[in-house]
This record gives C-alpha cells, structure tokens and sequence, in this order.
C-alpha cells in the first residue's frame, strides 16, 4: 500500500442494509477533499456498486465480511472493497459491459461499468474461492493548492 496522508477502513457484514451505510462512510471520508456534489455522487454510486457486488456475488446468501479501505494521498482517494467469497472466474468477462452472472435477479450487469465511468481507475483482483478486490481511484483538483 502506498504512503498516505489519511487512511482509514471499514469492515461490516455482507447485508445489504450496510450497502447505505458504506455509501455515507466513503462519502464523509472524501469531504476532506473539498469535491463538487456531482463528484460526491460519482464516489457514491462506484462504492455502492463494489459493495452490491461483494455481497450478490461474492457471498450470494451466506454472511461474510466486507472491508471498505479508503485512503488520501495528493488529492487523490484510494477505495478498495474487499471480500472473502466466492472469487471471480473470469475477470475480464465480468468486467463486459451487460455481464451478468445472475440473470435471474434482474441485474443489468453494469456494475463494473458504472465504477469505471465515476472513477479514473478501477483494478479487480480475484481468485476463485478466496474472494476478490477491487481498487478504485479518484484525483481531485485542489483547491488551496496543494
């Protein structure tokens, strides 16, 4: 992990009711940047996606442990969302725009997608049966020159 100015991480079960409150963590950590609300927004959408992601498909119906790390380093935040669960197969595949490994619950397969449009990188690791993490990072303009 790089140096960093602030750091902090977060850990909670895989529940969906925590997918909000992981949302509100993350966003309240980047106020410290000063961001616009668009790009508030964007953080919470790309974190809300990750966390979606590790509890359907990472722990489908079993409860795990989701660990949200975020960090600052020169304007820029670094997420990572991790899991324990079941891996991905094929990341490339998953990260296919429409992929879907569960169509029948109606997901339109663009989570992936979506962290790459609200984020400048996005880095998936996965190893089937061990879990999978995924890094997002985002720079900000700074204001008082930094």
């Amino acid at each position: 992990m790089m140096e960093h100015k602030n750091y902090m991480k977060l850990q909670f079960d895989s529940r969906s009711q925590n997918e909000s409150f992981a949302r509100v963590v993350v966003a309240s950590f980047a106020a410290q940047l000063d961001p616009t609300i668009e790009e508030i927004s964007d953080i919470k959408t790309a974190i809300s996606e990750a966390v979606t992601n590790a509890i359907i498909h990472g722990y489908e119906n079993k409860i795990g442990t989701v660990t949200v790390i975020c960090s600052i380093n020169n304007n820029e935040l670094e997420i990572i969302v991790e899991d324990e669960g079941n891996g991905i197969e094929d990341v490339n595949q998953a990260m296919e725009p429409l992929y879907t490994s569960k169509p029948e619950l109606e997901r339109s397969g663009m989570g992936f997608t979506v962290m790459e449009t609200f984020m400048d990188v996005v880095d998936v690791y996965s190893e089937v049966g061990k879990g999978t993490k995924i890094t997002m990072k985002k720079k900000f303009i700074s204001l008082s020159g930094d």
